[in-house]
């Protein structure tokens, strides 16, 4: 009897597996645990899974889509009534009237406003009705009627370059927000005041501060693309009593069925600012 312990062959060696294995073994074919065919099904589940939500997504955005308007906005109830906003842009106007370079800003920031406004830009649009809204419903294409600069006289920026800057009386334009298919009932106008005890002097242009029917209603930015909103301009006839003193004037729309005091919103129909000429 042979004493030698009998040893395997070489091809009869146990097989063992490695970390390499988990990715890809080459005796099964699995890649990270999974068959190419299982994998082929994976793919494909998720494939028809998330083009199925693609075409769902697709779908509604098309749906939705249907019930806009490129020219106007479908829900509007929320803006019944116009904001109101100044120009300068800033409610507090602080200036040394025997200084140029501190007042310059404002002049220059109502100069550029009052391009748009320039008589010979204003000449190529309609003369419209006075007092009657110009409704263009039926018409594809949006006019616009003209508002020109030298409607505000003393506060135009043509016989006087500094609007009232340079005297220490300023002026400061009023304007409504834009809201498309707005038509104010009544006669809209603009009527400001000091809070203070005496009354603060001012002058409107144009006369008493109106905003004439003929600029209402407005069709939106793609089809009155020319269009041009009313403006006030209000002169503040300080006197020497007035200067070195902080003045808070507040500003509203009267005569009309728009809003002005909503005490939630406090530019809706009025605007307040503040106003301090040094000497």
């Amino acid at each position: 009897m042979s004493t030698k312990e009998e040893t395997p062959a070489d091809g009869d060696k146990p097989q063992t597996s490695s970390w390499k294995d988990s990715i890809y073994n080459p005796r099964t074919g699995e890649f990270i645990g999974r068959t190419a065919k299982s994998w082929a099904l994976i793919f494909l589940f998720y494939l028809v899974f998330y083009g199925f939500l693609a075409g769902m997504f697709t779908l509604t955005m098309w749906v939705m889509l249907q019930t806009l308007d490129d020219n106007i906005p479908t829900y509007r109830d929320r803006v019944a009534s116009p904001g109101l906003v100044i120009r300068p842009r800033s409610l507090d106007i602080v200036f040394n009237r025997t200084e140029t370079k501190q007042y310059s800003q404002y002049v220059q920031h109502l100069e550029n406003f009052l391009q748009q406004y320039n008589d010979t830009v204003q000449e190529k649009n309609e003369l419209c009705m006075v007092g009657e809204y110009y409704e263009q419903d039926d018409q594809e294409e949006k006019k616009v009627c003209q508002f020109k600069r030298s409607l505000l006289r003393q506060c135009s920026g043509l016989s006087d370059t500094t609007f009232g800057y340079t005297e220490g009386k300023p002026c400061v334009l009023v304007k409504m927000n834009r809201i498309i298919g707005l038509k104010p009932r009544g006669d809209p106008y603009i009527n400001c005041t000091a809070k203070r005890e005496s009354p603060l002097q001012m002058q409107y242009f144009p006369s008493e501060g109106r905003f004439d029917k003929m600029y209402f209603p407005y069709y939106g930015k793609n089809l009155h693309s020319t269009y041009v909103q009313p403006l006030v301009a209000v002169k503040l006839l300080l006197t020497k009593e007035d200067y070195n003193n902080e003045l808070t004037v507040e500003c509203k729309i009267e005569g009309s069925d728009l809003r002005n005091s909503d005490d939630r919103d406090k530019f809706l129909g009025r605007v307040t600012f503040r106003v301090k000429v040094v000497e």
